[in-house]
């Protein structure tokens, strides 16, 4: 049986204003992603998290969205963000350090998602339960539409990671994950700019 190809699209949707997520109109922050915190993570295989942390930061990278990074108390002797991140970002990307748990609540770390001029606000950090919860709950009270990366950050226990996510999702955030993601953002496999270091990245072990 031959096959059948299937006619191409008669228009591309705009990128900017796209419902889905698009390379246009996301941004990504990612939040204390530092030793510390993720030895202490109990929810889910820290191994495995990383290395879905590493995924979606290459992802974004791929497409070219902007990339927030903070980190808690390096000021104070803690250790910044792990190289898994660092080593795709470069290491002079910018960190946004701070003392507060909420990063929202810093002015530098607000401004700079701001600068990116977009509303669909991807996040993944540690812990799910606070460094997460907290700027997706304000972030949604001011417009945002803010996707938790649930498989890109962990908590201090399984029932904290789960409260959390129950949390944000009854305030309106939408919890993805970073397959998803990814595959929301190639959307086609003959976007050839893109598509081979997509599929590298996706079935890469």
């Amino acid at each position: 049986m031959a096959n059948i190809t299937a006619p191409a699209p008669e228009g591309i949707r705009d990128p900017k204003t796209d419902h889905l997520l698009s390379p246009e109109n996301a941004v990504l922050a990612i939040i204390d992603f530092q030793p510390l915190q993720v030895s202490s993570v109990k929810s889910r295989d820290q191994k495995q998290m990383v290395s879905n942390v590493e995924k979606l930061t290459k992802i974004a990278h791929l497409f070219n969205i902007p990339v927030v990074v903070s980190t808690v108390r390096v000021s104070s002797g803690q250790k910044s963000t792990i190289d898994e991140i660092m080593n795709v970002l470069g290491e002079d990307h910018e960190q946004i350090d701070r003392t507060g748990i909420n990063a929202w609540e810093n002015p530098n770390f607000k401004a700079a998602i701001e600068a990116t001029g977009r509303k669909k606000l991807l996040i993944a950090g540690l812990w799910t339960e606070a460094c997460v919860t907290f700027p997706t709950l304000d972030a949604l009270q001011e417009g945002y539409e803010v996707y938790p990366v649930t498989d890109a950050m962990g908590g201090t226990s399984v029932e904290a990671h789960d409260a959390a996510l129950q949390r944000m999702e009854s305030a309106g955030a939408e919890l993805t994950t970073w397959v998803q993601v990814a595959c929301e953002l190639q959307r086609d496999w003959a976007r050839e700019d893109t598509a081979g270091e997509f599929a590298k990245i996706l079935f890469d072990k």
